[in-house]
Formats: C-alpha cells, sequence, structure tokens
C-alpha cells in the first residue's frame, strides 16, 4: 500500500488514487511513497520506489549471461582462465 503525504494543502482520496495510478504507470511498479508539496500554484511530487531487485547482466565468452550456473563444463573453464582486469 502506497503512503501519501502531503504537505501545504490538502487531497481527496480521488486525487490519491490519481498520483497512485501515474505514479504506476510512469515506472511501472507501485511506490513505496509519494510526498506532495503544494507552494501555491505548482505540487512537487516526489516518489519513492523502494529497493527493486534487479540481475546483472555480463558478456562473458561471447554470451550475456546473468549467472553461470547454465554453463556447461568447457564454458566454465573458459571463464575461469580467462585474465580478469581489476577497476
Amino acid at each position: 500500500m502506497t503512503k501519501v503525504t502531503v504537505a501545504n494543502g490538502t487531497i481527496t482520496p480521488e486525487e490519491e488514487k490519481a498520483y497512485i495510478d501515474w505514479a504506476m504507470e510512469r515506472y511501472g511498479v507501485e511506490p513505496v511513497s509519494i510526498d506532495i508539496e503544494f507552494d501555491g500554484e505548482f505540487a512537487n511530487v516526489r516518489t519513492n520506489l523502494g529497493r527493486r531487485p534487479f540481475e546483472r547482466i555480463r558478456r562473458i565468452t561471447g554470451y550475456l549471461v546473468g549467472t553461470l550456473d547454465r554453463f556447461n563444463d568447457a564454458k566454465a573453464a573458459e571463464e575461469r582462465d580467462r585474465v580478469k582486469h581489476g577497476v
């Protein structure tokens, strides 16, 4: 459930739902919180999406992979033998 905080004004439940729907449409996920601050003519909206998991994709031995668990023995050995450069 999204927490909506409003400063310097009030909004109706319909407006609150519209802000949540806007954020979901824009970002593709339900936000953790939305902070709305009215400064006269405009509304400043800050959206907190929280932490979202992601899978790292790397190019290893000519393939785009997230993990090495599906490599056969030859590809795993090829990855193990590569020269790894530090950052």
